[in-house]
């Protein structure tokens, strides 16, 4: 089977030789195998959801496993098929009475695609979700399938597809939860000034700041073990229908045709976005939809440096963001020990920027960039930037350490792509 292939955002798009939707590790395996016999590069690829081209297949694309009915739960530890989205994971996990401690605020990614690219979520007393990963099923570049150990599997909890095909993840959880969310419009210098002291009183907490002016949109959410209030579907149609979706996509291509109207729009949006409180099944208040399509970069900067990251943003989108209506996202998360994660070995601040899909991104980004690089930045691997494997690896501690992995992995580079030869480099054996 073959045919175009294209990203969520359709910035990103191949026509790979074939395409292989496999049901099972084996018929992985088999792909992989015929693969090496024809020269072709392998790439495992998932929902789209990445901007960058780490999912982009020149040779044979994979789709790994996803039926959910492989879903088995042994303890604290789900058993997943990679190829399984995040969607369909946390509702059978919430059946078995288990759920992710953290999630993004997207849920259409594979697992494998969000544990390969680094997807983290909010909290700062809380990880990423390639933090939850207790062990892989790898086909690598010969076909045999491998449970990698050590420092093999420390480097496949984020490996960005650059050392096999994942067919399986096993994620540890925790007992189902509820979360009480409480949404609400603020002054945003209120917000800065207070947000060291709402993630330390908050289980998850972020910000949407509308360039041009001075209003956010706060949101907490903290675990509860009451049942409501519930978000009536009134609330939720207006919440993420009417105004996270549909007016929004209305008032961003008003912004494209009257750039000098932004500031209005923006604060006209801020201020009629839902206030309240609710409280739900954890992922359905962790993620929402997105039907307005949209390029974005990330940036994650050490916590401390927020403040100067944030007003570094600030000042550059009122020098080169005119026309953008799409607010800045701002997280917090807590360290950890993945070695490409953006968080590893620091409390870590994201400031997240984005602009409508179709729509010029390269001066507002490229004045962003270099303010949030300058200050350590680490950019998300699914997400816009410019850095290559000479930046990158000042940036990661163990950067050489999984470049190793991936070298004595796949000398010969069946898994490469251009965008692993630029964050990576070349694997060591390949031809150039």
């Amino acid at each position: 089977m073959n045919g175009t292939w294209r990203n969520w955002a359709g910035n990103q798009r191949t026509r790979p030789v074939c395409t292989v939707h496999a049901r099972d590790t084996g018929e992985v395996a088999d792909a992989v195998r015929a693969a090496a016999e024809d020269g072709l590069r392998v790439k495992a690829i998932g929902s789209g959801h990445s901007f960058t081209g780490v999912g982009v297949a020149d040779g044979v694309a994979i789709a790994a496993p996803s039926d959910p009915a492989g879903i088995r739960l042994d303890g604290e530890i789900a058993h997943v098929p990679a190829g399984v989205t995040l969607r369909a994971l946390n509702r059978r996990l919430w059946e078995l009475g288990r759920a992710l401690p953290n999630l993004g605020d997207i849920d259409a990614q594979t697992v494998a695609g969000a544990i390969s690219t680094g997807t983290h979520g909010t909290g700062a007393g809380y990880r990423g979700i390639a933090a939850q990963v207790e062990g892989v099923q790898l086909v690598l570049a010969d076909g045999t399938v491998r449970h990698p150990a050590g420092d093999e599997l420390a480097a496949a909890r984020i490996g960005l597809g650059a050392l096999g095909v994942l067919t399986g993840v096993s994620l540890r959880t925790v007992p189902a939860f509820r979360l009480h969310a409480v949404e609400s419009v603020r002054p945003l210098p209120e917000v800065l000034d207070g947000l060291d002291a709402l993630a330390a009183a908050h289980d998850h907490v972020e910000f949407y700041w509308f360039p041009h002016t001075d209003l956010a949109v706060l949101k907490t959410n903290d675990r509860t073990d009451a049942e409501g209030p519930r978000r009536g579907r009134a609330a939720g149609w207006i919440g993420d229908e009417l105004l996270g979706n549909g007016g929004f996509g209305l008032a961003c291509r008003a912004g494209e045709l009257a750039p000098p109207l932004v500031p209005r729009l923006n604060g006209f949006v801020a201020r009629r976005m839902p206030a309240g409180g609710y409280v739900g099944r954890s992922y359905e208040v962790f993620c929402s939809p997105r039907r307005v399509r949209f390029l974005e970069m990330e940036y994650a900067v050490p916590r401390a440096a927020l403040p100067e990251a944030f007003a570094g943003l600030r000042a550059a989108a009122d020098r080169h963001g005119h026309g953008v209506t799409f607010p800045v996202e701002v997280r917090v998360l807590g360290a950890d020990d993945v070695p490409l994660s953006t968080a590893y070995g620091r409390d870590t601040a994201y400031l997240a920027v984005h602009v409508r899909a179709g729509r010029p991104h390269e001066t507002y980004f490229g004045a962003v960039e270099p303010v949030l690089s300058a200050l350590d930045g680490r950019p998300h691997w699914g997400k816009l930037h410019t850095m290559t494997a000479a930046t990158l690896r000042s940036r990661y501690p163990a950067y050489d350490d999984v470049v190793a992995v991936r070298d004595r992995l796949d000398p010969e580079g069946r898994f490469r792509n251009p965008y692993l030869d630029r964050v990576l480099g070349v694997p060591c054996a390949s031809p150039t």
